[in-house]
Order: structure tokens, then C-alpha cells, then sequence
């Protein structure tokens, strides 16, 4: 019979996703994620122990002539699976981590816990992208494109107008479509490219250079802008040089203030998990609710099948009583003109 402790974690395996503070490790997350899963699982009630039967003597029973003692059958708990004897059913958890994110930036941190890990790997081993927000500033850049490292240059911003950023952004964006086509294995010119450009699938094969799917500038108060960006095999870093780009093709400089994810694959802002929610609890119903979600999307897509073969059915007796009737019209015809 299972333990409590081992029933939990049964259900505490899957995938859920946690909001990562900037200036935070994403290994101290991880770890302080990893203990209160631990704490979580050791504080479950301990299952009653075991007894075995041992004959003890009878301590009522004064001992008689011949020196024999009676015996007497005692039901005795066996004290070496006392959990002061064992230490902690659960001492080490395997968390997986997905996408990283480095100690300057926020947002969706997705994890994986036991099995789940697995599922993680056959998760990015599809080609799913990324949303990030990022906060940018002209005038001024830095040694690393970050606006607390050494600044290098100095600049005017005034002549910047926002029908000169989207100019900007919309040349940067083609730019990274032509890479995307060109680092995809799928012909341009058939039919399975088109197919998987309108369900959105068309990536490239495998890892290749960052790619950025979609671009456009949500906030404009020089000097301050804000971006919204999607993105294939980014880095953090990259994110940054994109800003300081698009400050040096607007004839100025520009420093990245903050760089957010905002989803990750199918994960959101509104999945993710606050720094005060990553006790064991939480975690579990988090792990529940995608579960749920992904049976959910599993039986809409089975149910979109059914309509649209459904659909095919009907459309095709259609055309066939349309046939008929074309060829009933066309046979009355010839009998009137003979």
C-alpha cells in the first residue's frame, strides 16, 4: 500500500509554471521551488507502523521453582520504520527547468516535476515560440546593452517619431520572415508549407539563429518605448542587441531597461505562479488545472474531426443529389426536343 507521500507525488508530476522576479537566479528558483515541494511531501501523515508479535515475559508472574519464566504473545510496533529511525520518506526531487532566463529578466519560468520531465523534453522538442515585453530607452548605450552597465555613448533623440519606429520594426520583422523561410526544411512552393504557414507551424528545423516571428511598439514616450516581440530560439542577450539595433537604425542609441516573457509555449502570465504561491499546494493545482487544460484541447480537437468529417459527409451527398437532379433536367430535355 502506497503512502500518502507517494500518492502526492504521483499527482504532483507534470508541468506548471512560475513568475520569476528580476535579479533572481533561476537556480535559486528552482531550488527554493525544490524544498518546498520536499517540506510539502515529509509533512503528509506518516502511515501507522507496522507491529509484529513477540513473547515477553509476564511481569505479574512470579518465577517457579524448577527457574522457568512464562511467556506471554505481545504485539509490538516495529520501531525501525519509526520515521526518527528512517529520516524523511523524500529527500531529493527532480525539478526540471524549460526555457531559462537569465538574472536581469522576469517572467514565465516553466518547471517540471518527476515524469514531467519528459513530458518537458517532448514539449521544445516542437517548435513553439516565445512573447516577451521590452522596456527601452533612447539617448544612451552600454558596454552590454543594459542600462546599469558603463555607458559608451551618448545621443539625441529628438528627431525619433513613431511612424519612423514602425518603419524601423517592419524592416527588422521582414527580414527575420525571410530567415524563417530560409531556415525551414519544407519546399516554399508546396502545398505542406502552405498548410503549416496557416496553422502557424512553419519554423525552422531544428536549432537555428534567433528568429523573430513578430515585432511591433505597444508604448511610444521618447525616450521611453515599449516593444512587444515573438520569437524562436532567443536568448536574453539577443533581446537586448535588438533594442540597441533599433536605436542605431533611427540615427540614435538605445539601452534595453527590462526584458519580461509574457508566455512561453502554452504557458502565460496568467498560469504562472507568484513568489507567496510556490508551496506544495499550489503547486498540485497547478499542475491539475494543465492537465485539464490539455485533455480539454485534446477533446476539441477530436470533436473538431467528427464536425468537419461531418461537414465533408454532407457537402459530398449534396453534390451528388445536385448531380442527379442536374442529370433528371438534363434527361427531360432530350425527350421533349425528340
Amino acid at each position: 500500500m502506497r503512502s500518502p507521500a507517494v500518492r502526492m507525488f504521483h499527482r504532483l508530476e507534470g508541468l506548471f509554471c512560475v513568475y520569476k522576479p528580476a535579479g533572481v537566479h533561476w537556480k535559486l528558483v528552482r531550488d527554493t521551488i525544490e524544498t518546498n515541494l520536499l517540506k510539502g511531501l515529509n509533512d503528509t501523515p506518516a502511515p501507522p507502523l507496522t507491529h509484529e508479535v513477540r513473547f515477553l515475559p509476564n511481569p505479574n508472574n512470579e518465577p517457579k521453582a524448577s527457574g522457568g519464566l512464562m511467556l506471554r504473545p505481545v504485539s509490538v510496533p516495529v520501531l525501525s520504520k519509526h520515521p526518527l529511525v528512517t529520516g524523511p520518506e523524500f529527500q531529493h526531487l527532480k525539478v526540471g527547468v524549460g526555457h531559462r532566463l537569465d538574472t536581469s529578466s522576469s517572467g514565465v519560468l516553466v518547471l517540471a516535476v518527476g515524469n514531467g520531465n519528459k513530458i518537458l523534453n517532448d514539449l521544445y522538442g516542437i517548435q513553439t515560440t516565445r512573447d516577451y515585453t521590452l522596456e527601452g530607452e533612447f539617448g544612451m548605450a552600454t558596454h552590454d546593452f543594459t542600462h546599469t552597465s558603463r555607458v559608451v555613448e551618448r545621443s539625441t533623440y529628438d528627431h525619433i517619431t513613431q511612424e519612423k519606429m514602425e518603419r524601423v520594426l517592419a524592416m527588422l520583422e521582414g527580414a527575420n520572415q525571410k530567415a524563417l523561410r530560409t531556415y525551414s526544411s519544407v519546399d516554399m512552393n508546396s502545398q505542406e508549407a502552405y498548410e503549416l504557414a496557416v496553422k502557424g507551424l512553419l519554423g525552422p528545423d531544428g536549432k537555428s539563429v534567433p528568429i523573430l516571428t513578430g515585432l511591433r511598439c505597444i508604448r511610444f514616450q521618447p525616450p521611453h518605448f515599449t516593444l512587444e516581440v515573438q520569437c524562436l530560439n532567443e536568448t536574453q542577450k539577443y533581446l537586448r542587441k535588438v533594442v540597441h539595433e533599433i536605436g542605431l537604425e533611427l540615427r540614435s542609441t538605445a539601452v534595453c531597461k527590462g526584458v519580461r516573457r509574457t508566455r512561453d509555449g502554452f504557458f502565460t502570465l496568467q498560469d504562472a505562479l507568484t513568489r507567496n504561491h510556490w508551496s506544495a499546494a499550489d503547486v498540485l493545482q497547478a499542475v491539475q488545472k494543465y492537465s485539464s487544460k490539455k485533455n480539454n484541447n485534446k477533446k476539441n480537437k477530436s470533436s473538431g474531426t467528427q464536425t468537419d468529417k461531418a461537414m465533408l459527409q454532407t457537402s459530398e451527398e449534396t453534390l451528388a443529389v445536385s448531380q442527379e437532379n442536374k442529370a433528371d433536367k438534363e434527361g427531360t430535355t432530350e425527350v421533349q426536343c425528340n
